[in-house]
């Protein structure tokens, strides 16, 4: 358990030291000295409380001193929310997606976050291995010009790194479908069906994550949002930035499926070149074979049969017919 207490007008940040419960070494325990921080907040502060993967006793005990709902604690434990928003009365509780992408396995992994905003506190709870409130402290701690709104610079702050990883991931995921794309029109012959269906599922999965955050992310930089004008702005940027995520994301998940095709076509063209090549192979060696079982079928009565010559000559048929369907064949492209 992590708490950090901010001064809205000076912008200042107050560590709270858990030395009661072991400070970091031991995240998954309630610190009491932070409880009676929060219970002392005074003017202008707000407090801003991170867990990471907690215990469901631990979320319990939070609630009654923070005033959550029930759902909101219930929902805090079980990672597996889909990006919303819910009020329960002063208490606002976001969820949403943490989103990274691992380009050597072409995979997209994904965690999740709470986020609890109440008039004079935040509390955001981490399952999963990105962790989005290490960089939001940061950017808050280098501009404090947003901790004047309060607990929603918290959310602004979260919100906007949560956005800026979904941007590089998008990046990241364009720059794998590139390479795919360039090996489907390569001149080798590889069967890549199976890394691109691969990645159109972690496209779905990207995009489960961004387009349902989407309409969250738009009321917060609506006039139906609760928190000062001036905050407004900084909303509307993560708007725009998650928008333009939302879009590439579409467009990636259209252009999978064109590359699949082109793919799938190609791989009709290579069987349709191999059957011509075997049709071909197959009319050469049928002259031949024609010929010799005409003669090999030991009549008693058959022209040429006492003929010096008659060995050359049938000989020089099968070359020549077998010659002339190559050449024809090979001017057609079928060889």
């Amino acid at each position: 358990m992590e708490c950090v207490v901010y001064q809205e007008r000076s912008g200042s940040a107050e560590r709270v030291e858990c030395e009661d419960c072991g400070g970091q070494d031991a995240p998954g325990e309630v610190c009491e000295a932070a409880l009676k921080r929060l219970a002392g907040l005074g003017d202008g502060e707000f407090g801003w409380v991170h867990l990471v993967d907690p215990a469901e006793d631990v979320v319990a005990r939070l609630a009654e001193p923070l005033g959550l709902h029930s759902l909101a604690a219930e929902d805090a434990v079980q990672a597996h929310q889909r990006p919303k928003q819910e009020r329960y009365g002063d208490v606002l509780a976001v969820a949403l997606k943490t989103l990274w992408y691992l380009p050597d396995d072409a995979a997209v992994e994904t965690g999740e976050m709470m986020l609890f905003l109440g008039p004079r506190f935040v509390l955001t709870v981490r399952h999963g291995s990105a962790d989005p409130a290490a960089e939001a402290a940061r950017r808050l701690r280098e501009d404090t010009t947003t901790l004047r709104f309060g607990p929603p610079a918290v959310l602004h702050a979260l919100l906007d790194v949560v956005v800026d990883d979904y941007g590089d991931a998008a990046e990241k995921v364009r720059d794998t479908l590139s390479a795919l794309e360039r090996s489907v029109f390569s001149a080798a012959r590889e069967d890549i069906a199976g890394e691109i269906y691969s990645l159109k599922r972690e496209v779905l999965e990207f995009r489960d994550a961004v387009q349902p955050l989407a309409p969250v992310v738009r009321s917060f930089a609506g006039p139906l949002a609760r928190w000062p004008r001036e905050a407004m702005p900084y909303f509307r940027d993560v708007d725009d930035h998650l928008r333009r995520t939302d879009s590439e994301i579409r467009s990636l998940d259209e252009l999978m499926n064109s590359v699949l095709d082109a793919h799938l076509a190609r791989v009709g063209t290579w069987q349709n070149d191999d059957m011509r090549r075997i049709s071909a192979w197959a009319a050469i060696l049928a002259v031949p074979t024609m010929v010799a079982g005409v003669y090999g079928m030991n009549f008693a009565h058959m022209p040429e049969l006492g003929w010096s010559f008659g060995y050359p000559l049938a000989v020089g048929v099968m070359a020549a017919g077998a010659g002339l369907l190559y050449r024809a064949f090979r001017r057609n492209g079928w060889l």
